[in-house]
This record gives structure tokens, sequence and C-alpha cells, in this order.
């Protein structure tokens, strides 16, 4: 078979995969990076207590308020004597507890990382003393959303939910955004890209020449730190959808560009010069595989991608 035939074959088997993997991201919500609020609680002591989020909506993603239907009763990560104390719990806001929680006292946070709700109220429970500690109205203000509490002077003993109190702010959370965290997984999504095209370069084209690999570093480590760092921008500001779309039309821009670089500079490096669609090629097919790489990887590691 001649090298163009397998060439097309290959160019159609990875649009192909391409087509498939854009669309389910589009109809598939369990792909993709997912949004997520992060409630870090400091100076927690050791009293045993209990916590979620109360919600604006009576759902979100698969979480949803009870229906009063003992068989329908969804207690994710709580006993069934918790569970029903966070549902018997009247709001004066009318915020629903959607039936997941978190034993805080041993986690020091609640981490509600699929679908979590826009507006919410942070709710804490001590099952000895039966007494409850709410918040004041949050909202997400990023795709991945981090506050903290800081439970110093709060006494428990003194706080208990009645009509009186019940409009009073018992806690008061600040924004946290985990910076850190996200120049890390920047910093790894930029490596492994990078890592993913250099072993397309060497193991599917042969391209083993010193100075063209130094340039396809270069080149890798520049529109990839631009590419991700535009990519972590949309994602904090806007989201999954726009975060997708972004990533397709950066994905298509780096391509040019890198094909424009590859064509212009490739050959002036190597006494064995190839033909401007070897370079072109190249390009499409390291972006592709990158590119298809890193929504397979968002599924496995949605905390790096």
């Amino acid at each position: 078979m001649k090298k163009s035939n397998i060439s097309l074959k290959l160019v159609t088997l990875v649009c192909c995969l391409l087509i498939i993997l854009v669309f389910s991201v589009s109809v598939n919500a369990d792909i993709g990076p997912k949004d997520s609020v992060r409630i870090e609680f400091k100076n927690m002591g050791e009293t045993l207590c209990y916590g979620t989020l109360l919600s604006e909506d009576e759902s979100t993603g698969p979480q949803s308020v009870w229906d009063g239907d003992e068989e329908h009763i969804y207690n994710e990560g709580l006993d069934l004597d918790i569970w029903r104390a966070f549902a018997e719990y009247d709001d004066p806001d009318g915020y629903f507890f959607l039936q997941i929680g978190w034993k805080v006292s041993e986690t020091k946070e609640i981490a509600w990382t699929y679908y979590p709700p826009d507006s919410f109220k942070i709710l804490l429970y001590y099952p000895e003393t039966d007494k409850f500690i709410v918040s004041g109205i949050y909202k997400q203000y990023a795709f991945d959303t981090y506050y903290t509490v800081d439970m110093d002077g709060i006494n428990i003993e003194s706080v208990e939910y009645n009509d009186e109190l019940s409009n009073n702010e018992r806690i008061e959370a600040y924004r946290s955004y985990n910076y850190r965290v996200e120049i890390i997984s920047l910093i790894a999504r930029i490596i492994i890209t990078i890592v993913i095209e250099m072993a397309v370069a060497l193991i599917f084209f042969g391209l083993r020449n010193k100075r063209q690999l130094l340039l396809l570093i270069g080149v890798n480590i520049s529109t990839q730190v631009i590419l991700n760092i535009l990519l972590n921008i949309t994602n904090y500001i806007s989201g999954e959808l726009a975060f997708i779309f972004i990533y397709i039309l950066l994905e298509l821009t780096v391509f040019v560009i890198e094909s424009i670089v590859y064509c212009l500079f490739m050959n002036r490096l190597t006494d064995n010069p190839k033909n401007t669609k070897f370079y072109i090629f190249y390009s499409f097919l390291a972006n592709a595989v990158s590119f298809g790489s890193g929504i397979i990887i968002a599924k496995i590691l949605p905390g790096i991608f």
C-alpha cells in the first residue's frame, strides 16, 4: 500500500475519532471537566459534625430534594439518622437539602465536585447536641469555587436553630481560590501535552535530528503555555461549555501556527528535507492526538484536566 494511502486513511481515522470525542463531550455530561464547590473548615475541633450545602434549587445534576417517599431516600455519605436530621431542617430562606453530606469533623471540608448548586448555604449539624449552624447565602464565583470557614471562636453550645435566631448568620465563609492547585494542574497539562506531541514526532514520523527536536520542543512549549493559560482563564470565568468551545478553537489555531512555523524552518535544520505536507500532517496528527488524549484524561483525572 502506498504511503499516501496510509496517510490518508490515518487522517480519516483521526478525524472520525475527533468527531466522536467532540460529540461525546457535547452530549454526555460525564465527559470533560466538572465545576466544583469546596468548603474548607479551619480550626474545627474533633466534636462529631456533619455538613452539607443547601441549594436554592430543588435539584442539581443527580442530586434532588427528598420527595417524601421512603423508598426514594438517597443518603449518600450519611447515616440514616443524620440524613433525617438534615431532611427535617426547615431553612428560613427556603433552601433545600439535596440528600448529600460529609462528615466534616474528619474531612475538614465539603467537596461537592459533581454539579454543585450555584447558590447555596453551608449547614453544619452536631448530632451529639442536636444543634445546627447555618451560614448566609453564597454563590459559585468560578468554575472551581473555593471557600474557607474559620471555626475559631464559634461557640457550638450557644447556637441552636429556632425561629428567633434562624435569620442570623452563624458562620461566615470567605473566598479562597486555590491558585497553587490550579497552577500545578496547569503545569501538569502542559508537560503531558508536550510529551505526547514529542512522542508522535519520534515514533510515527522518525524526527530525530537534534536541531529539529529542539525547534519542536520550543514551539510546543510556547503554544501550549499560551493555549493552557487561555483555557485556564476561560475555565475560571465561564465554565465547561465555553471551555470546550475555546479548546477546539484554540487547538485549530495552534495547528495552523505550528504548521506554518514547521514549514518555514524545519527543512533549514536538516540535510534530509521533507515536503510541506509532511510537516502539516505531523502538526495535525500531534495536535489531534493531544486533543483527544486531553478529553480522555479529563475524565480519568478531573483534578488536573
